[in-house]
């Protein structure tokens, strides 16, 4: 198995799940990290947990996506203290299921903002580090939503769908320098939002996966780990699914 030994990875939206998960996944293989999550004592608390059980060099970024000032000054401080950037994970987004017809302005601001817009801003300071060095990794986490649709989830869905398409036009932008840009697509995994469902309609979601179980956040860190190493330096502008064969 290749490391990520010295590799500097942001991760956004890091402090639960599948960025949580991913976090710990890639400071076990020798990473350096700069983590991204709203909630700083949460983020804190990540820090010195991944600090003390694997000793690598943490920065934690406390910031919302959505604020481009913040997200500006991220990626300063990210080459301030790193010098630069070989890896970005695309985490943070938001869901909330809403029928055509009770979609509002400020959730429709609010979700494309978190889930697509936001990823686009993180993608160009992102390519600004890695062009320099003529190599880097970008990971969008879209949602088999946004390949498939679903009944009360059409912002969510043009979300991660706007989010697969920005990655294919990334990839073909940045190949030459040698960034990859990929993008995986999570089905029903157990993480908050999965937890949060109501007793029917999660016993639905689960008899519709095809290999009879809940998808884990380790499934889908897996796939982003193996997007962030150099065994997938020939892999650019797929969409990865992870979704133990659900249908929708």
């Amino acid at each position: 198995m290749i490391a990520l030994e010295d590799k500097v990875i942001l991760i956004t939206g890091s402090s639960r799940g599948i960025g949580r998960q991913a976090a710990l996944m890639f400071a076990a293989s020798g990473a350096k990290l700069a983590l991204n999550a709203r909630d700083e004592s949460v983020l804190r608390g990540l820090q010195q947990e991944i600090e003390k059980t694997f000793g690598t060099e943490v920065l934690p970024l406390p910031y919302d996506v959505r604020d481009l000032a913040k997200v500006k000054e991220a990626f300063l401080l990210i080459k301030k203290k790193f010098g630069h950037l070989d890896a970005l994970v695309n985490n943070a987004g938001i869901l909330q299921d809403r029928l055509l017809g009770m979609i509002d302005e400020q959730l429709m601001q609010q979700t494309l903002e978190t889930n697509l817009s936001a990823a686009i801003y993180h993608m160009q300071y992102a390519a600004r580090l890695m062009s320099p060095r003529k190599k880097g990794s970008i990971v969008n986490i879209s949602s088999i939503i946004g390949t498939n649709g679903n009944m009360g989830q059409v912002l969510y869905s043009a979300s991660k769908a706007g989010l697969i398409g920005a990655t294919m036009s990334a990839a073909k932008e940045l190949a030459p320098n040698n960034i990859r840009v990929n993008a995986v697509a999570p089905g029903f995994i157990n993480t908050d939002m999965a937890k949060n469902l109501p007793e029917q309609k999660f016993k639905e979601r689960l008899e519709s996966i095809k290999m009879g179980r809940i998808g884990t956040p380790e499934d889908v860190a897996n796939v982003i780990w193996f997007l962030c190493s150099d065994l997938s330096s020939y892999l650019t502008g797929q969409v990865i699914g992870v979704d133990g064969g659900m249908l929708i």
